[in-house]
């Protein structure tokens, strides 16, 4: 009787430990549909911002990948501060250039699609993005419309773990981060338990970089967040180098944040407040 026990035991665990090694498998394939959604079609037919003059660009990475999207730049003559925007897992990002009015008065703005999004070419995944990122910063930053040293990075959900980590290897003036996490390796976790950490290829791990942070940084959650819990951007906070300002908008989830006037007044209230500290101390530096 006790052989025939252990071996229904046995047969059990091979059962359970077959499952378990589908299950892992299954998500390693297709992690990057569960990470990515992209979105082809653009929120605005016709982006355009009555604050500011519209322009489509269309710039090439390193491997010829193009990558599309919208340079904004304020009406008023400049050089202007400037803001890089990084979207969402789902978001096509044309709907900035609808609302820069609002959100970024009297700043250049560069928003544009990840790989695979909107009429950019390619498929995402972090390291591509990561480095596209770099690069249109690196472009942005050599543009005449801006003022040298007064770009900001702004990130929405998976686009905060861009912006965190082109805020640490890129001179950024101030950060936003809507809705942000800790890492997509610890919400993975939260929601397959049993799959080993070293399955996840794309981690943005944003924790890690977080006490390199060094520029004024602006927190942003929503009072109902399905995605993110606060949890996890309370711990990302707490490995900030500096005390961040960090604010709920009310009656936002993580889905409609963004769009509300609340926000984008907030954005426009924090950014507009820095890099006129920016413009101050630069100008004492030349005395």
């Amino acid at each position: 009787m006790r052989t025939i026990k252990y071996k229904k035991m046995t047969g059990m665990g091979g059962i359970v430990a077959l499952g378990w090694l589908i299950f892992t498998t299954a998500v390693a394939v297709s992690q990057r549909k569960l990470i990515f959604k992209p979105v082809r079609t653009k929120e605005v037919e016709h982006p355009h911002s009555i604050g500011h003059r519209s322009r489509l660009v269309v710039l090439r990475c390193a491997d010829g990948t193009r990558l599309s999207g919208w340079l904004l730049t304020p009406r008023v003559p400049g050089p202007h501060p400037a803001v890089v925007y990084f979207g969402g897992r789902s978001e096509e990002v044309s709907w900035v250039a609808r609302d820069a009015w609002r959100m970024f008065p009297n700043m250049t703005v560069l928003a544009v699609n990840y790989r695979g999004y909107g009429d950019s070419e390619g498929v995402p995944g972090e390291p591509k993005m990561i480095e596209d990122a770099q690069m249109l910063f690196d472009w942005f930053a050599e543009h005449r419309h801006i003022n040298a040293g007064q770009i900001a990075v702004v990130g929405r959900s998976l686009g905060s773990g861009v912006a965190v980590q082109i805020a640490v290897s890129r001179p950024v003036a101030a950060i936003v981060l809507i809705t942000p996490y800790d890492s997509l390796l610890a919400l993975a976790k939260r929601r397959f338990p049993a799959v080993p950490g070293f399955v996840l290829k794309h981690r943005f791990d944003s924790i890690k970089h977080a006490p390199l942070l060094s520029a004024p940084t602006f927190i942003i959650r929503a009072a109902s967040d399905d995605v993110v819990p606060p949890s996890h951007t309370d711990l990302l906070v707490a490995k900030l180098a500096k005390a961040p300002q960090d604010e709920t908008i009310p009656g936002s989830d993580h889905h409609n944040i963004p769009y509300l006037d609340a926000t984008q007044e907030r954005i426009a209230s924090f950014l507009t407040a820095k890099f006129s500290v920016a413009t101050v101390s630069h100008s004492a530096g030349e005395l």
